[in-house]
């Protein structure tokens, strides 16, 4: 049986000016499984992350939103790993992803970073590749026909256009995170990628 997840964590830039920005579509699905396990943030500086507490089927479940920066992820993720004696299969990190459409949402195991600084650095702090990710499509600035650069482009609000595509996504994945905290992978996966 697959261990089921224990630390669910956000990823984005801390601060006003970047809340709304797709660099932070992980911050967003943090806050919905917050509210949806009735759970609180609070800043812990310890971790270096916002961290809320919760119980699922008698289980303890904790989310975190890192306090760094996107690049220095892995700091909130390896001191709340560590504290709390979690392997990396127990761990789901919630993050933009340039590689699929708004409106598209992949449940992945492990594979690379893909460019992206959150993942690098989150590998490099565990050792591992080896821990869940849930990949919500912002786009790529390419396959949108926009003519901004990467960094500008994650950096600015999604288009209006874009913005019910990642709200149903975000939806989707609040239907399975049950699913999720339970250990059920393949029916998750199969359901989240149903919409795409």
């Amino acid at each position: 049986m697959t261990a089921p997840i224990r630390l669910i964590v956000g990823l984005g830039n801390p601060g006003p000016e970047y809340e709304i920005t797709r660099h932070n579509a992980g911050f967003w699905l943090a806050d919905h499984f917050a509210d949806d396990l009735k759970c609180n943030f609070t800043l812990e500086k310890g971790f270096f992350a916002w961290v809320a507490k919760a119980r699922h089927a008698g289980q303890a479940v904790i989310l975190a939103k890192p306090i760094t920066f996107m690049n220095k992820s892995g700091q909130a993720v390896g001191a709340l790993a560590s504290f709390y004696k979690l392997k990396p299969e127990e761990i789901l990190v919630l993050h933009d992803e340039m590689d699929l459409l708004p409106g598209a949402v992949k449940l992945k195991f492990g594979g690379g970073h893909a460019g992206h600084n959150g993942l690098k650095d989150i590998q490099a702090v565990l050792g591992t590749p080896k821990f869940w990710r849930l990949r919500i499509g912002i786009g790529h600035p390419r396959s949108l026909g926009l003519a901004q650069s990467v960094i500008n482009f994650v950096l600015h609000p999604p288009r209006k256009e874009d913005m019910p595509g990642i709200d149903e996504v975000i939806n989707r994945c609040r239907v399975q995170l049950p699913r999720l905290l339970d250990g059920e992978f393949d029916r998750a996966t199969e359901q989240l990628h149903q919409g795409n």
